[in-house]
This record gives C-alpha cells, sequence and structure tokens, in this order.
C-alpha cells in the first residue's frame, strides 16, 4: 500500500510540473503577444512610437493615444497608464499632449496624466508606481464634493536624465531640472534646479552639484568603480555567472 500511495504521488508531482511548464510558457507567450511596439502596435495608434520603444502587457489604461508621443527605445513596464485629455474621444487640437523623449522607462503601475501637456525628457528613469500628473482636484467650494469641482490643470515638465523613484508623485505645474532625484515617496510640485536631489512631502531639496563645489552636502558613499576598459559583454555575462566546483 505505502509503495501504491508512493506512486500516486510521483505521478501527481509529474502531472503538476508539466502543467506548471505549460503555463509558464503560454504566460511568456503572451506577453510576448501582447506587448505594443511600432511594428505591433495592436488596436493603439499613437501619434509617434519610436524604434525600439516597447509597451510590456498587460497595458494599463490607455487613451488619446492621437496626442501621445513616445521617443525611441522607451521602456513601458506593465500596467502603466497613459493618457491625454480629461476622457476618451475628446479632440485635443493639433499639437501633442503627452511626451516622451528617447530612453524614457517607466516602471510597472506607473500613471502619467496629462490632461494638459506632460514632458518627460529623454533618458528619465521611472520607479515602479511612479505618478505624474498635469491635473489635481481643487476644493474652493466649502459646500459642494470636492469631486464635483472642477479640476485645475497645469503644464507639467521633467528635465532629460531625471531618476524619479517609487512611489514619487509630481502634481501639476511641477518643473523639475536635468538629472534631478527624486527620492522614493516623494511629492513634488513647483520648480526643481538642475542636478538637485528631493525628498519628502512635499519635497525639499536635500542636495545640490555644481561644478564649483561639486555635491553639497557631500555625498556619504563612495563613487562608483567605472568598467575597466576592454571589457566586452561576453565577460560581463561569465563574471554573473555561478562558479562551478570542478574540484
Amino acid at each position: 500500500m505505502p509503495k501504491n500511495r508512493n506512486t500516486f504521488s510521483s505521478l501527481t508531482t509529474w502531472r503538476r510540473r508539466v502543467l506548471a511548464g505549460a503555463v509558464h510558457r503560454g504566460r511568456r507567450w503572451v506577453q510576448e503577444l501582447g506587448a505594443v511596439t511600432a511594428e505591433t502596435p495592436g488596436p493603439l495608434r499613437f501619434r509617434r512610437i519610436g524604434a525600439g520603444t516597447r509597451l510590456a502587457f498587460p497595458q494599463g489604461t490607455v487613451f488619446g493615444e492621437a496626442w501621445i508621443e513616445l521617443g525611441d527605445h522607451c521602456i513601458i513596464a506593465e500596467q502603466v497608464t497613459l493618457t491625454a485629455g480629461m476622457m476618451p474621444d475628446l479632440d485635443l487640437g493639433p499639437d501633442p499632449i503627452l511626451t516622451l523623449g528617447n530612453g524614457v522607462v517607466l516602471g510597472r503601475g506607473s500613471h502619467v496624466i496629462a490632461d494638459t501637456t506632460v514632458t518627460i525628457g529623454s533618458d528619465t528613469y521611472c520607479g515602479p508606481y511612479v505618478y505624474i500628473t498635469s491635473t489635481n482636484h481643487s476644493y474652493d467650494d466649502p459646500h459642494q464634493p470636492v469631486g464635483k469641482q472642477w479640476p485645475r490643470a497645469e503644464p507639467v515638465q521633467i528635465g532629460p536624465g531625471c531618476w524619479l523613484g517609487t512611489g514619487a508623485v509630481i502634481l501639476p505645474g511641477a518643473r523639475l531640472g536635468r538629472n534631478v532625484v527624486v527620492a522614493a515617496g516623494a511629492v513634488v510640485r513647483g520648480e526643481v534646479p538642475d542636478h538637485a536631489v528631493v525628498a519628502g512631502a512635499p519635497a525639499k531639496v536635500v542636495r545640490r552639484w555644481d561644478a564649483d563645489s561639486g555635491w553639497q552636502p557631500p555625498l556619504r558613499t563612495p563613487a562608483p568603480v567605472p568598467i575597466p576598459e576592454g571589457v566586452t559583454p561576453e565577460v560581463l555575462r561569465a563574471l554573473a555567472e555561478p562558479a562551478t566546483d570542478e574540484s
């Protein structure tokens, strides 16, 4: 009897392993097939989608594509929302509303809500669940529900080379300079100068860089060691592989 029970258990394990493998292969196939690129846009008709840009599947809410421009080699992760206009099927005029420069990365679950113009500069990287919006609720009338009051919209501009940490919120009217670092969970409004680090809610500048004095306050972490000249991708891949014990 124990032998039969062991045999049944082995068959069940084998079937589960085969089924799990099929599920994972099917998921990868669906993800590949559902990704949006310039060559395979699916139902989405962006004003522009650059070469090498890819929206991972499943996509979040996307509408107003005719007023959305995506640069070259952008990475848009799963469940990212991209919207132009307050609702679908509006005529927003001749100019783009939402513009992503080349090489922009939007992490999983991020939202970019452009009821008026939002511009994200080239090579800006966003961690997961970043929220960028040009619109905010107004609450001027204390006798009306906030959700029923007409919202306010102001353009948002994010300069090139920025890094926005996980859960950062960029509010209407924000203007970030070049190479700005936004700490995780920070809530940014107003103007942020080039080469600044901001943190907190509301976000404040906690570190600045200039050509004369460098970073102030000074950085506490050692500078990264550059990759030596002549090191090829093949060498880096070999270094990343776990060592094998040949003894």
